[in-house]
């Protein structure tokens, strides 16, 4: 299985994430992995300078198919149980990992998981209709907002009452979609809100993003970006964040930075293990593939 092209600079990368190097001291190999990775969608880094670029969108197939080189070539037992510890994360983290080095927070009944892609939601292109990605967005973000109840039991009433219009409550004003690839049945979704920005006293709105992750691909289906509106029934007009509401969302906004944090740093911990199976294997000097023991003469 050959390296894809952009393989070898992401080893640098990996290599200067671990190291902690500053952003102005990036090589060029440091600045593609990050521009690709913001072209795919990811949160922009001046929402926190000290946070590390993002993974690129494919960043779990793309360590998959280099254990699997690294296993091909011929591996020793102590590298194929280190290429097994890899392979074991990426099997059952995937999903806190992708959604994580965004900054969405996942588990906890947050945003919509393991939703079952039923045949009926494809239409005649055979694909999941566009529409459909949107319900599942706006089921993730009524399950975000109500999960803020169980969280500030205080306000548990006052949280519920916002998906309701009764009082103050907040009306979606816009939503966009960006489709990544077209999901069929049968596979599985899960869907995560996260705050676009960190919300400030008097702010009539939210700005969210929303992320659609097929568990059959490992990665985004469709990304959301939406602005709802905080809405007094009553009076008929906008109303401020309710101060309840504005402590909890900015105690959300620095869990998502510091969820980012710690799924990023263990991406780049994966890939750095990669690299030193790789130059283990196939990419030290002198390599010779293994293929097995010679077959008997008949």
């Amino acid at each position: 299985m050959p390296p894809r092209p952009h393989l070898r600079p992401l080893h640098r990368a990996a290599q200067r994430v671990l190291a902690g190097r500053a952003a102005d001291s990036r090589g060029p190999g440091l600045r593609r992995f990050a521009a690709s990775s913001r072209s795919a969608g990811a949160a922009p880094p001046e929402a926190d300078p000290e946070l590390p670029p993002p993974p690129p969108a494919r960043w779990h197939s793309d360590l998959r198919a280099r254990l699997g080189r690294c296993i091909q070539f011929g591996c020793s037992r102590e590298q194929a149980a280190r290429a097994a510890a890899v392979l074991r994360v990426l099997a059952q983290e995937w999903r806190g990992l992708a959604a994580g080095a965004e900054g969405f927070l996942t588990g906890d009944r947050r945003g919509l998981e393991t939703q079952q892609v039923v045949w009926g939601e494809m239409d005649s292109f055979g694909h999941v209709n566009n529409a459909v990605y949107i319900r599942y967005v706006e089921s993730a973000r009524v399950n975000w907002i109500v999960r803020f109840a169980a969280a500030d039991p205080a306000h548990a009433g006052a949280w519920r009452e916002l998906m309701t219009p009764r009082g103050t409550g907040l009306i979606l004003q816009s939503i966009t979609a960006d489709y990544k690839f077209p999901m069929t049945y049968p596979d599985t979704i899960s869907a995560y809100l996260k705050l676009r920005a960190p919300p400030r006293s008097g702010d009539t709105a939210l700005a969210l993003d929303g992320v659609v992750l097929s568990h059959l691909h490992r990665r985004a289906a469709a990304r959301t970006a939406e602005t709802v509106v905080v809405y007094d029934y009553a009076a008929g007009r906008k109303a401020p964040l309710p101060p309840f509401a504005l402590a909890v969302l900015r105690a959300e906004w620095r869990r998502q930075l510091a969820e980012a944090r710690r799924a990023r740093a263990r991406v780049a911990a994966l890939t750095a293990d990669v690299v030193a199976l790789e130059r283990a294997t196939w990419d030290r000097e002198g390599a010779v593939e293994d293929f097995g023991p010679a077959p008997a003469n008949p």
